[in-house]
Parts: structure tokens; C-alpha cells; sequence
């Protein structure tokens, strides 16, 4: 555990310093919004461009890897749902929503930098493996659910949310970062040292925007449903990945930790950006997001130390 420590403890302790000085007003809400935004249109995509184009690429299809992370992802956002209908009495959307939060991952805000501090070079494949296919699967899984549960207008919706996805900046640099390797493109000089510099400012900023992000979203009630999501993101998605990536499915040592730690990561931002785009369970996506980050300083911890991720 002492070896982990020094691991995680700078990670949350950006987020807390981006915490305090949202909640004390030393940087405004719209500051907040704008370090968000540079993180998610520029900062990350350079990120991920430049180690997508610049990395390994693996031998096979990592199926085995993927299968580990996504049946995990389906377990948990049934559970979420058959919950959210039967314990709650939430309507078909508001059990999307609870499914969404429970199932997919702060892979980006979060997950990056962290994997980045504690794997290292190492940890760079399976991480944008499973980056390139995150975001897509899960929101269109979410999109498909919620058209499906709407009124009127949800196959129109579901386009709107393809479009985005087609034109979202962490999609487009994954596209062009997997161009550029295959075709050994070279790219121009000054193009690589700004795409540097923004991808060394990457992991830190975005971890004071996320914490920023955390003290505008805040909790708003809801406490008990929110809880059980909290259970099953914090506890139980990665407690079924750990069994199938090291018990169930053949994969290295360095993919199943990998796996794991992606499924312990807390909520993302994108659950509560979709209950605001349905207008549905938006208090519940929110506090999931608040509520499992504050878990996370512990069970993250724990699950690191408990796959031994780190180790000398």
C-alpha cells in the first residue's frame, strides 16, 4: 500500500486543489467552464494524438482485453437499471441514466492521468485501446436506451447524438492519431512541438479542471439512489472485470491491471451531460459524479494496491 500512496496522492490532490478554488471563488464558474472546454478540445485530443501516433500498435485484435472491461460495463448498467425500476421507481429514461452512470468511466479526466503516474510507458497501449472505443460504445449505447424510452423525436435525438460524437475532438484525434501511425505520416515540425506542448499540459490541468468541474456540479439530493450507483461503479464494475481479465480471459498482466483500473475509476462527466441533454435524472447523474470521485480517493487506492499495479 505505501508504495501506491505516493502514486495516487497527487492525482487527488489536484482535484482538491481545483475543488477549492472553484468553491472559494478564486476562479469563477466561467473560468471553470473554459478549462473544461480547453481540456476537452484541445489538451486531451493533442494528448491522445501524440501517443496514438507515436505508440505500439498490438499484434491482434485485444478482444479478450475489450470483452473483460464491456461485459463488466453490461453487468453493472443492468443491475443500475432493474434497481433503478424496481427499488426506486424510476421511469424507463431516469433507469438509463442510472445505468449510465453506473457503468461507464471517467476514462479521460481521470483515467488518463492516472494511468499515465502509475504504469507508465507500459500502460500506454491497453489505456488508448480501450479510450478508442470508451466513449463511442457507451454513448451510443446510451443514446440507443434513451431513444428507445422517449416519446416522439428519439430517433431524431439519436442522430443528433451520432453527429456529435462524429465531430467530438477526443473521437477526431483517436481517427487522425491511428492515421498518422499506419501511414507513418510525418508531420511538420512546428505542428509537433505545439501538439507537445498542449499534451505535456494534459494530465495536470485536467485534473484541476476536473475538480473545479466536481464544485459546479455538487449534490442535489437523491442521496440513497445515488449511493447504490455508487456501489456498483466503485465496488462491483470492477470487482466482475478483475475476475474475468485475470480468472476468465487470457490477456498480460499489465492489460487485466489495466482493465481494472479503468472499471474503478468513478462516474464521468458525460453521464450527467446526457441526463441534461434527455432531461432526465440529472440530480442523480450529478451527484454520481461527486459521490464516486470522493469514493474513489479509497477504492482506487485499494484496487491498485490490490492488482499490484506499481509495484518495484
Amino acid at each position: 500500500m505505501n508504495h501506491i500512496l505516493p502514486l495516487v496522492l497527487p492525482v487527488f490532490g489536484l482535484i482538491g486543489l481545483g475543488w477549492v478554488v472553484a468553491r472559494l471563488g478564486i476562479l469563477s464558474e466561467s473560468t471553470s467552464i473554459g478549462v473544461s472546454d480547453f481540456v476537452a478540445t484541445l489538451a486531451i485530443p493533442a494528448l491522445i494524438f501524440r501517443m496514438l501516433s507515436q505508440g505500439d500498435t498490438p499484434a491482434t485484435i485485444p478482444w479478450a482485453y475489450w470483452s473483460a472491461y464491456f461485459l463488466g460495463v453490461a453487468a453493472v448498467w443492468a443491475l443500475a437499471m432493474i434497481m433503478a425500476r424496481r427499488v426506486f421507481n424510476a421511469n424507463t429514461s431516469e433507469a438509463v441514466i442510472y445505468g449510465f452512470s453506473a457503468g461507464q468511466s471517467n476514462t479521460v479526466m481521470l483515467g488518463i492521468p492516472l494511468i499515465m503516474m502509475v504504469f507508465g510507458e507500459p500502460g500506454a497501449l491497453p489505456m488508448f485501446l480501450l479510450i478508442a472505443v470508451h466513449l463511442p460504445i457507451i454513448m451510443l449505447a446510451a443514446a440507443v436506451l434513451l431513444s428507445r424510452a422517449g416519446p416522439d423525436g428519439g430517433g431524431r435525438r439519436l442522430m443528433v447524438t451520432l453527429r456529435a460524437l462524429a465531430t467530438n475532438p477526443i473521437i477526431l484525434a483517436i481517427v487522425l492519431g491511428a492515421i498518422v501511425r499506419v501511414t507513418h505520416l510525418p508531420l511538420p515540425g512546428l505542428a509537433t512541438a505545439v501538439i507537445d506542448q498542449l499534451a505535456t499540459a494534459a494530465a495536470p490541468v485536467t485534473l484541476v479542471a476536473l475538480g473545479m468541474a466536481l464544485a459546479r456540479y455538487g449534490l442535489r439530493g437523491n442521496l440513497g439512489p445515488t449511493a447504490a450507483v455508487t456501489v456498483l461503479k466503485m465496488i462491483v464494475h470492477p470487482l466482475i472485470v478483475w475476475f474475468l481479465a485475470f480468472h476468465v480471459f487470457d490477456m498480460s498482466p499489465t492489460f487485466a491491471a489495466v482493465a481494472v483500473t479503468f472499471a474503478a475509476l468513478p462516474s464521468g462527466i458525460n453521464g450527467y451531460l446526457v441526463a441534461v441533454r434527455y432531461r432526465s435524472g440529472e440530480a442523480l447523474a450529478s451527484n454520481a459524479i461527486s459521490m464516486t470521485t470522493l469514493a474513489s480517493v479509497v477504492s482506487m487506492t485499494f484496487w491498485l494496491w490490490f492488482i499490484g499495479a506499481g509495484a518495484s
